[in-house]
Order: C-alpha cells, then sequence, then structure tokens
C-alpha cells in the first residue's frame, strides 16, 4: 500500500473549491436518463454525452475527479483520445463505480445487499492499468417502519469495508457510499438516528479492516426529511443536524466528504450544501464538506443537450453553470439569484 499515494489523491479529491461529478450510471439508469429526452441509449449516444461533459471548458475549477462506468473508462472520445487522458489532461482524476449493483438480502426481504466483491481484485488491478485513480461503492439503506434492521446495516457496512480495504490494496482511494434513501415521510430527526447507526457500523467495520482513513472518503447522504415528508427541514436545520451528525461518528482522520444529491431537486440540494459549509465557516469541523453529485450536476445539460450536436454549446455551458453553482456552495458562498445567470465568468 502506497500511503502517501493514497493520501495525496484523497486530498486532491476534495481540494479547495472542488467535488466531484459522479457519471457512473449503470446502462439501466443511463437509459431511462436518456428516455426522458427520447434519446436512444446507444454506445456512441453514451459517450457523445459524456465527452461533452467532460471537455467542458473550464469546469476543472470545479471539479476534482469525475466517477466512471466500466464502460466509459474503456472509451476513446470522437477524435480518438480515451476519455481517461481527456479528463487526467485536464488534471481532473478518473475513477471508477465498482460495485455490481444491489440484490434482495436473504433473510431480510425489505432490504437489499450490494454485490461485485467476486473477482474484485483482478477487476482493480485493471483498472489501475486503465489510468483510474480511486474508486466507489454503493451501499442503499431505507428508512420504513421496518427497516433498516441491523441485520441489513451490518452486511452492507462490511461489504464497504472489504471493497474499501481491497482498493487501497490496488493504490486506490476508496470512496464509501451509505446511501439514505430520501424515500419516504420520515422525519429528520429519524433520519438522523438512521444515520447515525449506519455509519458508526461502517467505521467500525473499516477500523476491522484496516482501512487507511486518511487514504478514503466519505459519500453519505445528508441528513434531511423524508422526500413526501408533511413538513421538510429547513437548509439550516439540515447544516446543523448533519453535521452534529458526523460529529458523533465521523473520524477525524478522513480528510472529507463527498455528499450524493439523492434525487433531491438541483435548488434544494445546492441550498442545503451551501447551508452545511457556511455553518463550517462560523463554527469549525475537520473535513472538507464537499460534492459528488450527479443528477444534481447532469439535469440541466441532458436537458440542453437532447441528443443533437448542434446543441453541445448550449449543453456545455448549462453543465459549467451547474458546476459553479455548486462549487459555490461548497464554499457556502452560493446565491440563490444566481441559479438564473447562466454566463460563465
Amino acid at each position: 500500500m502506497d500511503v502517501q499515494r493514497l493520501v495525496q489523491t484523497a486530498q486532491a479529491l476534495v481540494a479547495d473549491k472542488k467535488g466531484i461529478l459522479a457519471a457512473d450510471e449503470s446502462s439501466g439508469t443511463i437509459k431511462r436518463r436518456f428516455d426522458s429526452i427520447n434519446v436512444e441509449s446507444t454506445e456512441e449516444n453514451r459517450r457523445n454525452y459524456r465527452e461533452m461533459l467532460f471537455r467542458t471548458a473550464g469546469v476543472a475549477d470545479f471539479v476534482s475527479g469525475v466517477i466512471l462506468f466500466d464502460e466509459t473508462i474503456r472509451q476513446a472520445g470522437a477524435d480518438g483520445t480515451p476519455l481517461v487522458k481527456v479528463l487526467s489532461d485536464q488534471g481532473i482524476i478518473p475513477g471508477i463505480k465498482v460495485d455490481a449493483g444491489t440484490v434482495p438480502l436473504p433473510g431480510a426481504p425489505d432490504e437489499v445487499v450490494t454485490e461485485g466483491l467476486d473477482g474484485l481484485r483482478n477487476r482493480l488491478k485493471e483498472y489501475v492499468e486503465l489510468g483510474a485513480g480511486f474508486t466507489k461503492w454503493r451501499a442503499v439503506i431505507s428508512i420504513s417502519d421496518r427497516t433498516p434492521t441491523s441485520y441489513g446495516i451490518s452486511v452492507n457496512a462490511h461489504a464497504l469495508a472489504r471493497f474499501a480495504a481491497l482498493s487501497q490494496e490496488a493504490g486506490l482511494v476508496p470512496i464509501v457510499e451509505p446511501e439514505i434513501l430520501r424515500d419516504g415521510d420520515h422525519s429528520i430527526e429519524r433520519c438522523f438516528e438512521v444515520t447515525e447507526e449506519t455509519l458508526r457500523e461502517v467505521f467500525d467495520q473499516l477500523a476491522q479492516q484496516n482501512v487507511l482513513l486518511e487514504g478514503m472518503l466519505l459519500k453519505p447522504s445528508m441528513v434531511i426529511s423524508g422526500g413526501s415528508a408533511g413538513q421538510r427541514a429547513t437548509p439550516e436545520d439540515v447544516a446543523q443536524m448533519t453535521i452534529d451528525c458526523f460529529k458523533r461518528v465521523l473520524p477525524s482522520a478522513v480528510p472529507g466528504v463527498v455528499f450524493l444529491s439523492g434525487g433531491e431537486p438541483d435548488n434544494s440540494v445546492t441550498a442545503n450544501l451551501n447551508a452545511i459549509n457556511q455553518r463550517v465557516a462560523k463554527y469549525g469541523a475537520p473535513w472538507q464538506l464537499s460534492f459528488s453529485f450527479g443528477r444534481s450536476l447532469q439535469g440541466a445539460p441532458l436537458v440542453a443537450w437532447a441528443g443533437k450536436a448542434e446543441n453541445r454549446e448550449d449543453a456545455a455551458l448549462a453543465f459549467y453553470t451547474r458546476a459553479r453553482l455548486t462549487s459555490a456552495a461548497r464554499q457556502g458562498t452560493y446565491v440563490p439569484e444566481d441559479a438564473g445567470n447562466s454566463g460563465v465568468s
């Protein structure tokens, strides 16, 4: 294990003003996204769309890394340049999603577990050769009257730790993603309880498997109300509850947190991230609090692109704008009115 390299990469991914673009949609997910704009999900269309995002001028000012799907890390751009090189030439670190998705958890019909550990060591070696600098694994935790169970949490936490240990062995920084789903009408207090229990188990498992905390990142959900809750918490409440929860369970050795957007509307997740960083600026925190967004960064450019080459410039501008605004929120300087100004500064 190259400790120095792991630490340097982890710190670079949460560099000041920057965060991560999650462009690792599975084949099924990207098809649903393309269906929403009436574009066929062919390999060429997927390549053209992602290449447009990756080549957006100036976006490296706001994006430190990009999580890729297996197909994408092997693709070359229209001019023959590997997409990994397109990113690395801008100082953007390529990463790779390595989990194989979720399946029902035996003995717990309302819960799922993430697969993909079989053969992972060999796959990681190949991804290093292809140019990856970090990895990501997503576990899914739901909130309901019956979930999560301690069994569901522990099984997923164990898999996350196994993945993280194997990644570091290969010289890759693991991004550990225990996603607490926003689905449901639960309160922010209930989300706090589940997040605390989940993160406590995750870090217990990481410790048991000798994962270097300084060489990893956490990709959690924010502590928020359920998406269908009758009264949803304000950004200020989200900031306080999220940071208070982290202070109970998140070791200060972890260099940074890269929040997932979790399907929250763009304006909502950006306002929450901004409030979190404003609170940190006032009261302090030992971690960088950044972003690893997919839908929140890609929704606007996807609609602008609409599968047409003539729309590439408008789509790139939409992506640049979302990245710029999210970077501002990462610094606690986001102003909602700026969202209406799409000019490149």
